[in-house]
């Protein structure tokens, strides 16, 4: 499983030119699934996430969490990160896992983040999303497991 934290300040999905979630400070995640990946891999990551200490203290100091800031996550499922565009010009997607098993593996995610406590909006897996996405910072970080 490969996710990208970003911390945002502000975040939202549209479909078919419908917001259908957004979130104030806090990260989006954006999710890819491979074949082997698992739930228990889906687990640790949200609890990754939970704990991931990206956000400034009083002293500037990237020492809280989104527990402490009482920040959200917006989680997208990103099959495009298990592109290989090692060869050619039109990246392969064979890496990435199909609907059927990163479905459930990304609900999973979202699903444990939630239980950690963080207030948690979803993509709509599989559609068109505009994903608007107000960087804060930035700092992003990549997660693998």
């Amino acid at each position: 499983m490969r996710i990208v934290v970003q911390r945002v300040r502000q975040a939202s999905v549209a479909v078919d030119g419908r917001v259908v979630a957004a979130i104030g400070p806090g990260v989006v995640v954006l999710v890819g699934v491979t074949h082997t990946d698992t739930e228990e891999q889906a687990r640790w990551l949200a609890q990754k996430v939970a704990g991931l200490r990206i956000f400034e203290d009083a002293e500037g100091k990237l020492n809280l969490g989104l527990l402490d800031i009482g920040g959200s996550a917006l989680v997208v499922s990103q099959f495009t990160l298990y592109a290989d565009a090692r060869k050619g010009r039109r990246p392969s997607f064979t890496d990435a896992a199909p609907p059927e098993v990163a479905e459930p593996l990304v609900q999973c995610f979202a699903e444990e983040l939630a239980a950690a406590g963080v207030p948690v909006q979803t993509g709509v897996f599989g559609a068109y999303m505009l994903v608007e996405i107000h960087n804060d910072g930035p700092v992003t970080i990549l997660l693998e497991r």
